[in-house]
């Protein structure tokens, strides 16, 4: 089996839910991003725009290039080869951050907002991320509705001329789904598997995490508990986890691989 790949959160907003502030400084986002390396990373997630839960602040196009460009440039110029993916849902931002460097697309959107980005990551042959959400958040059956509108954004990716090698699912954890929705769809992530797609899960510090632990949490004392998540993922299959805590996630997840006689 080969092994997890483990994606970093890099959020240069000032209101991301968990690490907001943190790093929305070009010089913050950069120190940040060795120390993931060192850690054992191999994706790094930029977002410029965030959707927590309970309200954000919209944006326009330019300022989310304004706050992802420059990190984007940075890292490379600091000798990063690592994947730089950049969390967005819109085609012009898409674009920048390719030509800036970037390597993938994470559209939490699955090109639903903007149909156009499923162009642009054809037309530089890039890995897009296509994250189950929608705008009705109503089910007949949580898993088979969320599984069959991901097929039907990869079809139209494939449509666009994505290839199939380049198109991740994600199945939204934290998005469109009550908690004990988002319990169900990770008891089931092995039908998400079973579509062929490589699989990227991301549930660090959500709400649902939060509900499983049992007791008032703030977001960053989640991650022994997301490690969790880990590794039911890994059992289930999956091909990467999205996490804010790289280094335990990247060693807790080898040394189960290597139990298992998988690495």
């Amino acid at each position: 089996m080969d092994r997890l790949k483990v994606m970093g959160i890099l959020n240069t907003t000032p209101d991301s839910f968990s690490d907001g502030g943190r790093y929305n400084t070009v010089e913050a986002a950069v120190q940040r991003a060795k120390e993931m390396v060192k850690e054992g990373v191999d994706i790094i997630d930029v977002g410029g725009y965030s959707t927590r839960p309970g309200g954000y602040t919209e944006i326009s196009i330019d300022t989310e290039i304004e706050r992802t460009v420059p990190v984007v440039k940075a890292i490379r110029q600091a000798g990063i080869t690592v994947d730089i993916s950049v969390d967005t849902f819109r085609s012009e931002v898409a674009r920048a951050v390719l030509e800036a460097g970037a390597t993938m697309i994470n559209d939490q959107w699955r090109g639903l907002y903007d149909e156009k980005i499923l162009d642009v990551v054809a037309e530089f042959d890039a890995p897009i991320f296509l994250m189950h959400n929608n705008e009705h958040a109503s089910y007949n059956d949580v898993v088979l509705d969320m599984i069959k509108e991901l097929e039907e954004s990869a079809d139209k990716a494939l449509a666009k001329g994505v290839k199939k090698e380049n198109i991740w699912l994600d199945p939204g954890i934290g998005f469109v789904k009550s908690r004990e929705e988002d319990i169900t769809v990770m008891r089931n992530l092995k039908a998400l598997v079973d579509t062929g797609y490589p699989i990227l899960l991301a549930t660090s510090r959500k709400r649902m995490v939060k509900k499983l632990i049992g007791y008032e949490t703030d977001a960053d004392e989640r991650d022994a508990a997301t490690l969790a998540t880990t590794i039911m993922g890994i059992e289930a299959g999956v091909k990467a986890v999205r996490v804010h805590n790289v280094k335990m996630n990247r060693q807790g997840a080898d040394v189960f691989m290597k139990l298992k006689g998988d690495l």
